[in-house]
């Protein structure tokens, strides 16, 4: 079917600028590519504990360099948005009732808040809390 005829109107590469709707979904979509980043470093770094000690200095010498340290802090950052506007989302999607009574939106987004909390804490135990 020719492009220029039909139902298919021609999309200009802005579609998604005219309205915040779009905006948000784009910008939400891009979030995976701090992400991305993020995930090779941490890649790269399991690969250099197994290569032995040298590798493993030459990657946390990668890591300190302030290029890589903003953008881990955009990845970070990243993720937060990506998690509120999934958090805010999951309501309308996935409904919860608890006895034939619908749960309010604010409780379920603040849930999952709470839960992001408690791991976040249980990790910080673990992981820096021993070691001290």
């Amino acid at each position: 079917m020719d492009k220029s005829t039909g139902h298919f109107p021609e999309l200009k590469r802005t579609w998604w600028l005219k309205h915040r709707y779009f905006m948000t979904y784009m910008a939400r979509e891009a979030t995976v590519l701090p992400l991305v980043f993020f995930i090779a470093c941490l890649l790269a770094g399991i690969y250099c504990l197994l290569q032995g000690a040298d590798s493993w200095q030459g990657w946390q010498q990668f890591m300190q360099n302030p290029v890589v340290i903003a953008i881990n802090l955009l990845a970070f950052i990243a993720s937060l948005f990506h998690a509120a506007t999934f958090f805010t989302l999951f309501p309308r999607v996935m409904p919860l009732r608890v006895k034939e009574r619908l749960l309010p939106a604010k409780w379920i987004v603040l849930g999952q808040w709470l839960a992001v909390l408690l791991v976040t804490v249980l990790f910080a135990w673990v992981f820096i809390g021993r070691s001290m």
